[in-house]
């Protein structure tokens, strides 16, 4: 290999440039760098991890009628006009046109027993008093011709032109006539009493509504033998229970030790389980003037104000006597929360609400106060609010609930 080439392949040292110490602190900077900002959001994600236990109240509605209530009772609500509709005679029931829910009329037919026996039976008096009827007329006629005969008769005798035997003939036929009319008259009264009485018996096939009502229950059907006294075996003696829906009342017990403050025409808010959005307007209609020894307690009935298709009997309610009338404004719900739970925070009046595991920072705006509540918006009843340490919590922040026992 020749002197030129070795020369070539020699490592020239003095043209490779020396390590630069400046990107090596470079670098231990930005490791350092990185290293403080992974603990610091470390730090910042346990700091804002951390719980902090409070206590709640809850977000209720309020109306103002229970700040003038004196008493509350319980009771149900109760038809004072009701029915089990049954039929006067025995039969088997052949049609019924009528099912729960339905509503009726006074005099309504609502069920029909078989009367195919009894239809004949009222025809049978039908065709006896036209046959009664036939014979008064052809009594009549005889009347009519006896009578004018005993009246020319008598002329005649009195011109001496007749005997006196012919007379007393003519006479007697007169008076038979008017016997056999008076009869007649009394058979076409016979044969109309007997037809009134098969019709009776028809229209006691028929089951009416005794009065303007809704059907409650359905107590038999087509096939069933219905008998007044429902003794016979699988008899019944009710078609259908009914209720006159305008004569609902409700009937509460009132405690004895109470019923000071109870009085006749006393305004009262009934409230039902059924309808748990809706009050109605009640009055006190009556004491009932006798005590439940078991109970310690009086009848208290009230009455509805208005009639609403929504409420049926049986339904349980609850009753809150008032001191007072509620005005139309008593009538609107409002919603309430405890005043210790709301705080200013930058000028603004809010509350923090509960949601989830944080608080939620929520404007609300003051309004009238109920006793211990005071009126707010911007909530909705059932929500919860902090009302415990308010001083320790910010907007966003980590709660922790007490265990419900």
């Amino acid at each position: 290999m020749s002197t030129d080439v070795l020369d070539k392949l020699t490592i020239n040292k003095a043209r490779q440039p020396a390590p630069e110490r400046g990107g090596r602190r470079r670098i231990r900077m930005a490791i350092i760098i990185l290293l403080a900002v992974s603990v610091a959001i470390v730090a910042f994600l346990l700091l804002s991890g951390r719980q902090v236990a409070i206590e709640t109240a809850s977000v209720t509605q309020f109306y103002p009628t229970q700040s003038f209530t004196l008493l509350n009772s319980s009771g149900y609500v109760v038809a004072q006009r009701k029915a089990a509709v049954a039929s006067k005679s025995t039969g088997r029931l052949e049609w019924i046109g009528v099912e729960e829910g339905s509503r009726v009329t006074a005099g309504q037919v609502i069920a029909r027993l078989e009367n195919r026996d009894i239809e004949a039976t009222v025809r049978q008096a039908e065709a006896s008093q036209q046959s009664a009827k036939a014979v008064l007329d052809q009594s009549r006629a005889e009347l009519a011709d006896a009578g004018q005969s005993f009246r020319r008769q008598k002329e005649l005798l009195g011109q001496g032109i007749v005997s006196q035997a012919e007379f007393d003939a003519a006479e007697a036929r007169y008076k038979r006539a008017a016997a056999l009319t008076a009869g007649a008259e009394a058979g076409v009264r016979n044969a109309g009493a007997v037809l009134q009485g098969a019709s009776v018996n028809l229209d006691y096939s028929l089951i009416r509504a005794p009065f303007d009502a809704v059907v409650l229950t359905k107590n038999a059907d087509v096939g069933d033998i219905i008998t007044p006294l429902g003794a016979a075996a699988n008899a019944k003696a009710a078609v259908v229970t009914i209720a006159d829906l305008a004569s609902l009342q409700v009937e509460a017990d009132v405690s004895e030790s109470n019923l000071y403050q109870v009085k006749r025409g006393q305004p009262c808010e009934i409230t039902l389980d059924a309808l748990p959005g809706s009050r109605f307007r009640g009055v006190v209609h009556m004491v009932v003037p006798t005590a439940d020894r078991s109970k310690a307690s009086v009848m208290v009935k009230v009455r509805f104000l208005e009639n609403d298709g929504r409420i049926y009997p049986e339904m349980s309610a609850k009753v809150a006597f008032l001191e007072r009338e509620a005005q139309p404004e008593d009538k609107k719900a409002r919603i309430v929360v405890n005043p210790a739970a709301i705080i200013n925070s930058g000028g603004r009046e809010g509350v923090y609400l509960v949601k989830g595991e944080r608080v939620v920072f929520t404007p609300v705006t003051r309004g009238a106060r109920f006793g211990d509540l005071v009126e707010v918006s911007n909530l909705h009843s059932g929500d919860r609010v902090a009302l415990k340490p308010l001083e320790k919590l910010k907007d966003g922040a980590r709660v922790s609930l007490p265990e419900k026992k």
